[in-house]
């Protein structure tokens, strides 16, 4: 399995909060979650646990030894949690994650396990192409927004019902019927949404942290076969590279923020 990589901070002097890395036959994408006041409640942080967490499963799919995905990323989360669960509070809903992918080439297949809202785009032989996401925490998150509905920014009724709303969600995370993320509890792998697909029937496969899935939604610079497209003709990067160009100068409320953006480009799949 060929694969091209490229990762990028959302904003000069901050650090990445994502990790994207690979080893033969395996890829992983994470997406930090930086929750503010989380730094009372563990000393590492967020850059610290994606790390963590990526450099474990990069361990574990480097055995290839094919064992089922969600028992590979809870061992992964088990094991992180482990290192820093006598100095932090890991249990507080504030406390360090990450949404998960996971690629993995299996024999004449290719497994994949999503936990939260990263992406998978599946270029698929014969020019069609299919996205996975795992939707529940915007799901949720539209859910517990509503209270907000009609109450116009910058006044302290907003401000008073926007943060009982973040709580709504907070208490959501991890729990039946809310969404899943990956952070202190090893169950939380098995809600993760996995599947495999025969190698034949994909030309590549794309992994998008939800900062490089801009480039779709909200800016509309492009649709998932154009991502492939731009994958093809410039990489990884080039993705990337659009969608800060476009935070520059977009007027888009939901996403003027810049984030952390990371794209992982798989091709050559066969063993």
């Amino acid at each position: 399995m060929y694969v091209n990589l490229a990762t990028s901070a959302g904003r000069p002097g901050r650090p990445n909060e994502d990790f994207v890395g690979a080893v033969p036959g395996a890829v992983v994408l994470l997406d930090g979650a930086g929750i503010p006041g989380a730094e009372s409640l563990c000393s590492h942080g967020v850059v610290w646990y994606t790390r963590h967490l990526g450099a474990a499963l990069l361990a574990h799919l480097s055995r290839d030894d094919g064992g089922d995905l969600a028992a590979v990323l809870a061992s992964a989360i088990g094991e992180t949690a482990a290192e820093h669960c006598d100095t932090c509070d890991i249990a507080d809903p504030r406390s360090p994650q990450a949404t998960v992918a996971v690629l993995r080439v299996n024999r004449d297949s290719l497994d994949y396990l999503l936990l939260a809202d990263s992406f998978l785009v599946f270029d698929l032989a014969g020019g069609s192409f299919h996205v996975i996401t795992d939707d529940r925490e915007v799901t949720a998150r539209r859910e517990c927004s509503v209270p907000l509905d009609g109450l116009a920014p910058g006044n302290p009724e907003y401000d008073r019902v926007r943060a009982s709303c973040a709580e709504a969600l907070r208490a959501r995370r991890n729990q039946v019927g809310g969404y899943w993320i990956a952070k202190d509890d090893p169950c939380a792998a098995q809600e993760a949404v996995t599947g495999s697909r025969p190698l034949d029937d994909l030309d590549g496969v794309a992994l998008c942290s939800n900062g490089a899935s801009r480039i779709v939604s909200p800016y509309a610079l492009t649709d998932w076969p154009g991502v492939l497209e731009l994958l093809a003709a410039e990489g990884p990067a080039g993705v990337i590279r659009r969608v800060r160009q476009a935070e520059s100068r977009s007027g888009v409320p939901d996403a003027s923020m810049p984030d952390d953006a990371s794209v992982a480009h798989c091709t050559r799949l066969s063993r």
